[in-house]
C-alpha cells in the first residue's frame, strides 16, 4: 500500500462491506441482473446464478479479500506475493507480469461503467427537470442512446467527478456508500410493492422464480450466469484485491465475504422484482437489455404518486452506487501503480487515469458500441480475470500461506474443505466454462 495519508481502511466492518456491495450495486445489479435474467428463461438463469453466487462468495471473494490484505498493496503486487510464496522470488515476477490483464481488466471495466452512468446521471437531470414525468421514456431513451456524443458532459462529470473522490481514499468510499447503499434498497423496495400490484405483475414472478428446466441444458445460460455472478460481486481478478488491502488484520474474511453476498444478491433481486414484473405489466420486452432500466423504471415513476421525488432520490443513489463501482476499479489501477512505480505521483496517475477513461468512452459514445461492450466484458473479461486469479490463489500460492491469511480473525477456522471447494471446484468451473465461452466466441 502507498504511504500516502490518504490511504486509511475502512472505519467499520459494515462500511467495507457496504462499500464492497456499491462496487456492484450501482450497474451490475440494477442493470446487468435483470437484463440477464430476462434474457436468458428467468428462473432457470436465477438457480444457476444462486449456484455460482454460493461458490464465488464461499471461496473467491474472501482468497482476493484476503490477499489484499496480505500484500498491502494493489494487483500487481498481490499476484507478485502470491507467486512467490509457491515458487521463490523468479516465480513471483513472473506472477507481477500475469497480473497485468485482471489489472487491465478492470480498466476495461471501468471505460464501459463511465457511459452507463452518464446516461444515469441524465436520467437524473431530466428527474431534477421534471421533464422525465412527462415524456415518452423509450423516445427519451432512443434520443441520446443512438446520437453520437450526446452525453458528453455527463460522462466528464462522472469520470472528473469520481477521481476527485479518490483523493480522499477509502474514508471517502465508506461514506458515500453507508447513506447512499441504505437510499437505494429503501427506493427499491418501495418500488416493489408498488409494482407487485399492477396487473399482470404476477406473470412476472412466476418468470422469475419458476425455472424452465430445459433452460439447464443451454450452455450460454450458465456462462451468463457465470458471468453475472463475477460481475455482482466484482471478483475480477483485481478490484477486490485492493479493498482487501483496507481490512485489519482481526477481520474475518469468510464472514465478511458472506455477508457482502447476501446483501449484494438482495439487492439484485429487489432490483428485478421491480423490473421483470413492470416488464409483463406494461407488456415490455424482458429481453429488451438496457432499455428496462431507462425505459421501464421510469414508466413505473411516471405511474406512482410522487413519482418525481422517487425519481431524483433513486437515480442520486443509483449514480452514487456506480461512482462506488468507479472508485473500485480506478483504485485497482492506481494501487497497482503506485505499488509498481514508486516514484509514481498520486494526483498524476489520478489524471491519466482520467483522460484514458474519457478518451475511449467518448469514442464508445461515437459508435454506440458501449452496451456490447459491457456484454463481452461480463461474459469474457471480468471470468477471465477471476479465473486468472482463482488460478494463482488456489495452485501457484503455497497451501499453508493462503489459509493463514483467510484464517486470521476467523471464529471457525477453514481447512482441507474449503481449500479443495476453492482449488477442485471453483477453479475448475471457472475455467471450462471460460474456454466454453471462447470457444462459442470463435465458432459464431
Amino acid at each position: 500500500m502507498s504511504t500516502d495519508k490518504t490511504h486509511k481502511g475502512f472505519q467499520t466492518q459494515w462500511g467495507f462491506i457496504l462499500a464492497s456491495v456499491g462496487s456492484a450495486v450501482g450497474m451490475a445489479n440494477v442493470w446487468g441482473f435483470p437484463s440477464k435474467l430476462g434474457s436468458n428463461g428467468g428462473g432457470a438463469f436465477l438457480l444457476i446464478y444462486l449456484f455460482f453466487i454460493f461458490i464465488f462468495s464461499y471461496v473467491g471473494l474472501p482468497a482476493e479479500f484476503a490477499l489484499g490484505r496480505r500484500s498491502r498493496t494493489g494487483t500487481l503486487g498481490s499476484y507478485e506475493n502470491a507467486w512467490k510464496s509457491g515458487g521463490g522470488a523468479t516465480k513471483g515476477k513472473i506472477g507481477g507480469l500475469v497480473g497485468w490483464l485482471p489489472l487491465a481488466g478492470s480498466m476495461c471495466i471501468a471505460i464501459g461503467y463511465a457511459v452507463i452512468i452518464s446516461y444515469m446521471l441524465k436520467a437524473l437531470w431530466t428527474s431534477l427537470t421534471g421533464d422525465l414525468m412527462t415524456l415518452d421514456t423509450a423516445t427519451w431513451f432512443e434520443s441520446f442512446s443512438l446520437n453520437t456524443y450526446s452525453v458528453v458532459p455527463f460522462h466528464i462529470i462522472v469520470v472528473v467527478g469520481t477521481l476527485l473522490t479518490l483523493f480522499f481514499g477509502a474514508k471517502s468510499i465508506e461514506k458515500t456508500n453507508k447513506i447512499m447503499m441504505p437510499i437505494f434498497f429503501i427506493i427499491f423496495v418501495i418500488l416493489a410493492i408498488r409494482v407487485a400490484f399492477m396487473p399482470n405483475g404476477a406473470e412476472g414472478y412466476l418468470f422469475m422464480f419458476i425455472p424452465r428446466w430445459e433452460a439447464l441444458a443451454d450452455p450460454m445460460v450458465w456462462i451468463w450466469a457465470m458471468g453475472q455472478a463475477f460481475f455482482s460481486l466484482s471478483i475480477t481478478g483485481s478490484g477486490m484485491i485492493v479493498y482487501g488491502a483496507y481490512l485489519g488484520e482481526e477481520e474475518d474474511v469468510v464472514a465478511v465475504a458472506r455477508k457482502t453476498a447476501i446483501f449484494d444478491t438482495l439487492a439484485a433481486l429487489v432490483a428485478a422484482m421491480v423490473i421483470i414484473p413492470a416488464c409483463f405489466a406494461y407488456n415490455t420486452d424482458v429481453g429488451a437489455g438496457t432499455g428496462l432500466l431507462f425505459i421501464t423504471l421510469p414508466t413505473i415513476l411516471q405511474d406512482i404518486p410522487f413519482g418525481n421525488g422517487f425519481a431524483i432520490i433513486l437515480y442520486v443513489a443509483m449514480v452514487f452506487a456506480g461512482v462506488s463501482s468507479l472508485q473500485n476499479m480506478f483504485e485497482a489501477v492506481l494501487e497497482s501503480l503506485l505499488h509498481k512505480f514508486p516514484r509514481l505521483n498520486r494526483k498524476a496517475v489520478l489524471v491519466l487515469l482520467c483522460v484514458i477513461c474519457l478518451g475511449f468512452g467518448i469514442h464508445m459514445e461515437a459508435i454506440y458500441q458501449w452496451g456490447p461492450w459491457m456484454d463481452w466484458v461480463s461474459i469474457y473479461i471480468i471470468p477471465i480475470g477471476a479465473t486468472i486469479g482463482a488460478i494463482s490463489w488456489f495452485w501457484i500460492m503455497k497451501k499453508e500461506d493462503l489459509l493463514f491469511e483467510i484464517n486470521k480473525g476467523t471464529y471457525k477456522k477453514q481447512g482441507e474443505l474449503w481449500y479443495a471447494v476453492g482449488r477442485y471446484v471453483y477453479v475448475p468451473f471457472a475455467l471450462i466454462l471460460c474456454i466454453v465461452a471462447l470457444c462459442m466466441k470463435v465458432a459464431f
